[in-house]
């Protein structure tokens, strides 16, 4: 692959944007390529979590403005557009709906599309130094996209959102985690070693309800509290008849460390 490194260790595939000369923006090619092993992976039992990172000073810059966007004969705003539907949006919903669970290592910068590749991943941790930045709005002109302006209000709430969008200001890690954006902040010189270790912790682990889980957390915010208790019920219906919960249930009682390696 000419935009990424994609390495598997111990259950983890560790994916890094690897164009680092431009701060690993986002074109065509990366999209088709990370979609390309998003796909690849479903069907590995061999790949248990994923680890999203970036090559450089720089997690991502978002989307490579200078990059080839397509037919000229179409206007601007139609090649964005469909360059948004063919790739960049499909590449988000296919890295949020991952059934297996995703861990973003954010260090250097991430702007633009770049913060919602990485608020796409279900757990983000970011360097110390790392900074998150809405370029949307106030440097281009457009909206915030590849997600932004749904995880921005959905994480943040409404008052945060419109002013990160609305200013383009600089958010710090250690903003961003206190703020609830990402997960937590780490010194520089522990990032890789931090996330690694949490995604192999992830991908020791049963795999089968992990799935299982995003997917109620996700259905949460659309149910009432009735609603919920019987997607719940629906839920354990399904998981205490896999092997996991069985071997769960008798590691629990003999208080030893359960084995999900078969799940």
């Amino acid at each position: 692959m000419k935009t990424l490194v994609v390495e598997e260790k111990d259950g983890v595939l560790v994916i890094t944007l690897n164009r680092p000369e431009v701060l690993n923006s986002i074109n065509q090619q990366l999209i088709a390529e990370f979609r390309s092993v998003l796909a690849e992976s479903l069907a590995k039992r061999s790949v248990r979590a994923l680890l999203v990172t970036g090559a450089g000073r720089a997690f991502c810059a978002g989307a490579d403005l200078a990059a080839d966007d397509g037919n000229p004969a179409l206007g601007v705003g139609e090649r964005v557009a469909l360059g948004m539907e063919r790739g960049f949006n499909p590449l988000i919903r296919e890295l949020a709906s991952f059934p297996k669970p995703t861990v973003a290592s954010v260090h250097g910068v991430a702007a633009g599309g770049g913060v919602g590749l990485a608020l796409s991943c279900d757990i983000v941790l970011a360097a110390r130094s790392a900074s998150f930045i809405q370029v949307f709005g106030p440097k281009l002109a457009i909206v915030p996209d590849m997600g932004c302006s749904w995880f921005l209000p959905h994480l943040l709430g409404r008052a945060r959102a419109r002013a990160l969008a609305l200013t383009g200001d600089r958010l710090s890690a250690e903003d961003a985690e206190r703020w609830g954006l990402i997960w937590k902040c780490v010194d520089d010189d522990e990032i890789k070693s931090e996330a690694f270790g949490l995604a192999g912790r992830l991908a020791s682990g049963p795999t089968n309800a992990f799935a299982w889980i995003k997917r109620a957390l996700d259905a949460a915010p659309r149910n009432s509290l009735t609603d919920q208790l019987d997607y719940e019920k629906d839920c354990q219906r399904v998981l205490a008849d896999h092997p996991n919960f069985i071997e769960g249930v008798q590691a629990f009682l003999s208080k030893r460390v359960p084995d999900f390696s078969e799940g």
